[in-house]
């Protein structure tokens, strides 16, 4: 019988079970959405090969567990048959995770499903030293937690107030998290404390005069990671407009790793060694 490469295996979505020769696989998802005729493949796979269920990872990722070793083959062709393809894990790029964005959500800025879809066509599979995630969510509530990914992309709004529009009514100032916005209603005043900003957009959509504008865009971190370690991806470039810059973004900070760091090494702790300074200059130069 033929030595089974199990690395090879768990590179291609195939992950040991504690049951010999049995493995949990794990599909391609991308932004967290699958078609119902993949749903129903899927299905239908799992009560063929596997035990009738499957596992919902934090990731967005679905998991078939049960697939014996001598199944594989047969059931890698009956998902590519339905549209559904493996996944993959070790140190490489993972699934992009995505918020459903603006096509569903009212307090979405960016647009999340397409955006996922081209990242993971760029990245996905992609050899580097360690794991690397990528994670989107549209706005500033941070469904997706932008900043436990290596990869962090959250949709903001960046607001500018038009005084000749303005009634100084104060509801903009009621609804500021932070209270970067104060009105004076007897004066008829507004200061506005950009650096106290958190791009929330909140103002622009509580305007009833249509004093403050927005204009969409994307925050974005790096280095995240949550699991046996907790650090949060830090922000190294201000608010980018366009989506050609975060895909050049993304460039910059993959070469930046691929370059620098150790095998069995995050991203966050080869900035930490290396320095923010080395991705910071690397991420302004690929954007500007």
């Amino acid at each position: 019988m033929a030595e089974v490469d199990y690395a090879a295996l768990k590179k291609g979505g195939f992950m040991r079970q504690i049951q010999k020769d049995t493995f949990s696989m794990r599909l391609r998802v991308v932004g967290g959405q699958m078609g119902s005729d993949q749903l129903h493949t899927i299905s239908e796979v799992a009560r063929k090969y596997g035990r009738g269920y499957v596992h919902f990872t934090s990731r967005q990722g679905v998991e078939v567990p049960f697939i014996a070793l001598k199944d594989i083959e047969a059931v890698k062709k009956e998902l590519a048959d339905g549209g559904v393809q493996v996944g993959v894990c070790g140190p490489r790029v993972r699934t992009v995770t995505a918020c459903q964005g603006k096509a569903v959500c009212p307090s979405a800025a960016i647009e999340t499903t397409g955006l996922a879809e081209e990242l993971d066509g760029r990245y996905f599979g992609k050899e580097l030293p360690h794991k690397f995630k990528i994670g989107i969510t549209g706005c500033k509530n941070n469904c997706l937690k932008a900043e436990e990914n290596d990869l962090g992309i959250k949709g903001s709004v960046f607001p500018e107030w038009k005084e000749a529009d303005c009634t100084f009514c104060g509801v903009c100032a009621a609804v500021c998290p932070p209270g970067a916005v104060a009105v004076d209603q007897d004066a008829g005043t507004l200061s506005f404390e950009q650096a106290g900003c958190v791009f929330c957009g909140k103002c622009v959509k509580s305007c009833p005069s249509g004093a403050w504008e927005g204009r969409g865009g994307y925050l974005l971190s790096f280095g995240g990671m949550f699991g046996n370690e907790i650090q949060e991806g830090v922000s190294l470039l201000p608010m980018v407009f366009e989506k050609d810059q975060v895909f050049k973004a993304a460039d910059a900070a993959i070469q930046f790793f691929k370059a620098h760091g150790k095998p069995g090494e995050r991203m966050g702790k080869t900035i930490g060694r290396v320095g923010q300074e080395a991705l910071k200059k690397a991420l302004e130069e690929a954007v500007k």
